[in-house]
């Protein structure tokens, strides 16, 4: 919600500022590295740059997964309390520096820095502390096998080399989400960040050589996805690649891994359903909750409610409330402290904002608030309104394809049949979630939307413990908890013959 609170932007820290101005290299084996070419990481608030990276390609590329591949037996014949405590001191780092990762993923990526700091850098660093425990908790198993005079157990090894590509709407989150399961594991890693938010990811590369990680174990190489990424993605020193993004990117590094049959996961786009029914019971909490639902990160959120379903009871009323809400959020520049909504990542995600808008009007729907590209003092970013359509048909592009940004789509539906067959007719499958009072119904709507979580009564809840991950065409695998770090060890079987 808007407040008075003053428009002028925070003070950057000195530290971020000596930070802008420098000449960054990719980081690779402890050391920035030149690269033979630099891109330019803008601000989306302004359209200007805000400074300038190296631009990896395929030779950059080799080099780092070298840089892992002799590091990868040292890390990971360190003891498991060893490594525990190195990721630990990495934890602690990121809590000494955290304003200024807050500050630095608010001026990359363009989100609110309060959202930067008390949410971003504060599930990032609950992700490296959950992840620094798991060494010591990585053990196999022994097993009563029906043959006699055996032995028989399991060990959890490192797989080697690892490779992961990151988005940009959490640039920070989604570092650490694979930086941590893949170091605990005892692999080494070489982290591709998204070529619009860089920052974060360099400043971590830093960090971890500052905590004690040896150098090499983690690599940063910035650029672009069609030279970086794609030389990563085919490199056949990698041994397993994480992917966060979209659904096109995701089969594209598929395919590439296919070569040399490498482990993938991937964590990919949505359409999420969020079903609101009669007996939803505090209506003002749950059209709060739609509300941030899609609008987060100005609906930059691969999990976002962007399919709002209302039983008829109610419709009304909760689409009367969400136009009160939506229009008392103020947009603005992420560093100015009055904003709850910053800009859109860049010009090309702008234009593709404001094409699904337009082609909702020409389809029909029912503008209830925004549809506009915010100008005067923040003409030159990439701002848009907050955005509700009412009345289009399921099959309407904007009602079925991933918009990644703060346009909404409401339903009326009549009972729970119609809703779930409506819900699962897109072959997205990452996210969903249910309002109401009646705990059968919740059950069984939880049992029956295809959807790798879903919320009841709440809405974008995440703990590091907690698996996460999609069906369908919304990824392969899981983030988070036990499975992650499943994903990133070889499972090896022993037979001892004791007779």
């Amino acid at each position: 919600m808007s407040t008075p609170i003053s428009a002028e932007p925070a003070p950057l820290l000195p530290a971020v500022t000596q930070f802008l101005q420098r000449q960054h290299g990719l980081w690779i084996d402890g050391q920035p590295v030149p690269a033979r070419a630099t891109l330019a990481t803008l601000n989306p608030a302004t359209g200007q740059i805000l400074c300038h990276v190296s631009a990896g390609d395929a030779a950059d590329i080799d080099t780092a997964v070298a840089a892992a591949q002799r590091a990868q037996p040292r890390w990971a014949a360190l003891l498991p309390a060893a490594r525990e405590r190195l990721l630990h001191r990495f934890a602690d780092l990121m809590e000494r520096d955290r304003e200024a990762l807050a500050q630095l993923e608010s001026l990359d990526n363009g989100k609110p820095l309060r959202v930067a700091y008390n949410v971003e850098t504060q599930v990032a660093i609950g992700q490296m502390r959950y992840y620094a425990g798991w060494p010591t908790k990585l053990t196999g198993e022994t097993y009563a096998v029906s043959s006699p005079g055996f032995h028989v157990y399991s060990r959890r090894e490192p797989v080697g080399v690892c490779a992961a590509i990151t988005p940009w709407n959490y640039s920070l989150v989604m570092a650490t989400q694979k930086i941590g399961p893949a170091l605990a594991a005892g692999n080494t890693l070489v982290l591709k960040p998204a070529e619009q938010t860089p920052l974060t990811a360099l400043w971590l590369g830093e960090l971890a050589l500052e905590a004690g990680i040896p150098a090499g174990v983690l690599n940063v190489v910035t650029g672009l996805g069609q030279t970086a990424g794609a030389a990563l993605s085919q490199h056949p020193g990698v041994a397993k690649i994480a992917f966060t993004g979209s659904t096109e990117v995701g089969r594209a590094i598929q395919r590439a891994a296919a070569t040399h049959l490498k482990r993938v996961s991937l964590e990919l786009g949505g359409k999420s359903p969020l079903i609101l029914f009669d007996d939803t019971g505090d209506l003002d909490a749950a059209a709060q909750a739609a509300l941030w639902a899609i609008f987060a990160n100005s609906g930059q959120n691969c999990v976002a409610g962007s399919r709002l379903f209302l039983q008829a009871g109610i419709h009304d009323a909760v689409v009367d409330r969400l136009a009160a809400l939506a229009g008392q959020l103020t947009v603005g520049p992420g560093l100015e402290a009055a904003s709850d909504l910053g800009p859109l990542i860049s010009a090309s995600q702008l234009d593709r904002v404001l094409g699904f808008i337009a082609e909702g009007s020409r389809a029909g729907g029912d503008l209830i608030v925004g549809g506009h590209r915010l100008g005067g003092r923040l003409s030159q970013g990439y701002f848009v309104e907050p955005t509700i359509f009412a009345g289009l048909g399921d099959e309407s592009a904007v009602a079925s394809q991933e918009i990644f940004g703060p346009v909404l789509s409401v339903f009326r539906f009549k009972d729970e049949e119609e809703v779930l067959a409506r819900a699962n007719a897109l072959p997205y499958g990452l996210a969903a979630g249910v309002w109401t009072q009646n705990l059968g119904r919740a059950h069984r709507m939880a049992a029956q939307l295809k959807a790798g979580v879903v919320w009841v009564n709440t809405y974008d809840w995440f703990d590091p413990a907690v698996p996460f991950g999609g069906m369908g065409e919304s990824g392969l695998g899981r983030e988070l908890g036990r499975p992650v770090m499943e994903a990133y060890t070889e499972l090896k079987s022993v037979w001892v013959k004791i007779e």
